[in-house]
């Protein structure tokens, strides 16, 4: 499964913390993220990731590519609902096309870790199915 991940730059520690607590079930799925993220995660836990450009750079937009082509699987963005700076990636068309696409989806932490729980017991295997299916 690939995962993307995306932090505001407020909650980038608190996904490294959250990737470092998980690392074992994320070792097992393909990991991409932004810039920076993904250099903090694979800083942090060792996890190889795949980093695009920072979030503000165009970094969302490749993630939000990745999701309309059917690359992205899961995506996990820590996102700053009160004081994201401009420039940081937008929630709005990255949420959208996750619903467009049946992509799961958490901003925080508390639905992060309902999907990898979900995603240890195999309650996402569905979404192997659907590449199955292409």
């Amino acid at each position: 499964m690939r995962i993307a991940l995306i932090a505001h730059d407020s909650r980038k520690e608190l996904m490294t913390q959250f990737c470092t607590a998980y690392v074992r079930i994320l070792s097992q799925n393909e990991l991409v993220a932004t810039g920076v993220t993904g250099k903090m995660v694979h800083e942090a836990c060792g996890l190889p990731v795949r980093c695009l450009f920072p979030g503000g750079r165009g970094g969302a937009e490749q993630i939000s590519a990745m999701i309309a082509c059917g690359e992205v699987d899961m995506l996990l963005f820590f996102r700053d609902p009160v004081s994201a700076k401009p420039g940081e990636p937008n929630d709005v068309t990255l949420l959208r096309l996750c619903d467009i696409h049946t992509i799961p989806v958490a901003t925080n932490i508390a639905t992060a870790e309902v999907l990898i729980h979900g995603l240890e017991r195999g309650d996402l295997d569905w979404i192997e199915l659907r590449h199955d299916r292409r």
